[in-house]
């Protein structure tokens, strides 16, 4: 339950409260920095998969990363600590613990996603519960069973609000189940150092900068900070025309079955608060695209909010208080807690995307084509020449779709990954049995339009040693669309070359097995037009056409134009 402190709240002046609310952001974006320098898998320091909160004694996020995982902190990290003050209490927490969660039932989503939180405590004699600090990592690999699940206890060890440090003393115990859940010791200990070091530092940083205003300057300036991100948002909601909106897409399949998943959502938009309603999104999936209330259905419904409603602002608990949810139990995004979950976040682009379009006659200014919206996924793993197991997970960038101001960007990852990016070449290659041949731009991928959508890429992999692959592309029957007026875009997809001379082209295979010698390449889709195509400048034509972004045959194809022997194009 959450106090009501502001009977306790004292003056705070405006340059000491903007002194605090960036101070607090600016200890999780040093927090997130350490990590990156500090982690041993490449997937957190270089592909940053992971996110860091500050969380007030209540379990509301009043500050996070500014690079973190969208998914996570909107809001796994509060989640995790509300479920750690129902256990233990308040009494039952001390300086010095460190507690994890992955829990299903709590978080909602795969298990890979460990938030590690700490309590924070001062005041003079150090006793006054503050906050706490929180940081969920994607932990590179906690056993279960691949590529495949049937349920959620398949998919590896859950850690349901577990101390693993008690008092400043760490429970080796608990560090030795962990240690040996997991194929790849060395990485997973590394990161979770890491983490731990982020929690107990981002402690201490907060507790300084509480101690230099006083606690009671701190406490009211926590409230202050979310009760007017809350008033920004209200104000911001009651600009929008009220009405219902409707839209309904679909994602290819369920990745077990060639069945297509109807996502419909319905956006009520009354006065100052604004309502995300689910009740029509596909039922539970045998495949394990599923997330919980919190993991799937909260976290699309805030992204969502926050890009179309406040694009701006520090993200933080007040500014969801105007945001509801309608969401029945069983969905897609409200799952049994023991469904499978292993790619829970594979439908969030497509059902962000559509929340977006929704609003596409309300507010044509603010929408967007249909970005590529999809992981992209492209994991290798198996065993090399000296036995040992290897897991490298490469994932593709794709196009965003266009808008009223302009042509789509990327290639970036999609909206449920935020500031993620790509690891290396050069890394990639120095750990695992392939070598990039290519890397371009995907020309004709875009959509065209007043304004064309962003570019997909291509990548070509030269496979050196027998291994497996997994895949993860969706949108491919439905691909990103385009909006008022604009077309839709190019899908993805990958193509394995074999030695033999034979080729396969697939969305989304699991354990498919590759040679020695196998070229497989990933295309990634690009982003939806805006407005239509007829309309585009020749200008901006001909400025893609002599970049490469666009061929001949895709000029006269999707402008309607003509063009000359020398490059040049013109309208009939």
């Amino acid at each position: 339950m959450v106090t009501d402190s502001r009977k306790d709240e004292v003056e705070v002046d405006p340059i000491t409260l903007e002194v605090i609310r960036y101070g607090i952001i600016s200890i999780t974006d040093q927090i997130d920095a350490n990590i990156t320098r500090t982690a041993f898998s490449p997937y957190i320091y270089e592909y940053k998969d992971f996110a860091v909160g500050l969380v007030d004694a209540d379990g509301q996020m009043v500050a996070q990363s500014t690079g973190g995982m969208p998914p996570f902190v909107a809001d796994s990290v509060g989640t995790a600590v509300r479920d750690g003050l129902k256990i233990y209490g308040r009494d039952r927490m001390h300086q010095g613990d460190v507690i994890v969660c992955n829990h299903a039932a709590v978080q909602g989503q795969h298990l890979n996603n460990t938030v590690m939180y700490t309590p924070i405590y001062a005041g003079p004699d150090g006793g006054e519960l503050i906050g706490f600090f929180a940081i969920n990592v994607h932990w590179i690999d906690i056993g279960g069973s691949a590529p495949k699940s049937t349920d959620i206890f398949m998919e590896g060890l859950q850690l349901r609000t577990v101390k693993i440090w008690s008092k400043g003393e760490p429970i080796e115990e608990v560090m030795r189940i962990i240690e040996n859940n997991t194929r790849l010791p060395v990485e997973l200990l590394g990161d979770i150092s890491a983490q731990l070091a982020g929690c107990l530092l981002g402690r201490d940083q907060t507790t300084d900068l509480a101690m230099r205003y006083g606690l009671p300057v701190f406490r009211t300036a926590l409230t202050r900070i979310l009760d007017q991100a809350e008033a920004a948002s209200r104000t911001a909601i009651a600009a929008m025309p009220d009405g219902e909106f409707v839209t309904e897409t679909w994602l290819d399949n369920d990745g077990d079955n060639d069945t297509p998943i109807p996502v419909k959502v319905r956006i009520i938009v009354k006065g100052d608060e604004l309502t995300v309603d689910y009740t029509d999104l596909a039922e539970q999936a045998p495949g394990c695209i599923n997330s919980g209330y919190f993991g799937g259905g909260v976290t699309t419904a805030r992204v969502a909010f926050k890009y179309l409603v406040m694009p701006r602002e520090p993200a933080n608990e007040g500014i969801f208080r105007p945001l509801k949810l309608i969401l029945p139990e069983g969905k897609i995004l409200s799952a049994d807690p023991t469904a499978p979950m292993g790619n829970y976040s594979m439908p969030f682009p497509t059902v962000i995307d559509a929340v977006i379009k929704a609003l596409e006659h309300a507010m044509p200014e603010r929408v967007t084509g249909g970005h590529f919206g999809t992981h992209s996924g492209f994991r290798l793993y198996g065993r090399g020449p000296d036995g040992r197991f290897f897991n490298g997970h490469d994932s593709g960038h794709g196009g965003w779709g266009a808008s009223a101001q302009g042509d789509g960007a990327g290639p970036f990852r999609t909206m449920a990954h935020g500031d993620t990016r790509l690891i290396p070449i050069e890394l990639q290659e120095s750990l695992l049995p392939f070598r990039v041949e290519s890397f371009t731009l995907r020309a004709d991928s875009a959509g065209a339009g007043k304004f064309r959508g962003g570019l997909g890429f291509r990548k070509r992999y030269q496979i050196l040693s027998d291994c497996l692959l997994q895949t993860n592309l969706d949108r491919t029957k439905f691909p990103p669309w385009g909006v008022c007026g604009g077309k839709p875009a190019m899908a993805g997809c990958v193509t394995v070359h074999k030695p033999d001379g034979t080729s396969d082209t697939m969305c989304k295979a699991k354990g498919y097995p590759l040679e020695a010698g196998t070229i497989a390449v990933l295309e990634t889709g690009g982003g939806g037009g805006y407005g239509p195509p007829g309309e585009r400048a020749l200008e901006a034509i001909q400025r893609d056409l002599d970049r490469g972004y666009i061929t001949r045959e895709g000029a006269v194809r999707d402008y309607g134009v003509q063009v000359c022997a020398d490059g040049k194009v013109s309208r009939p």
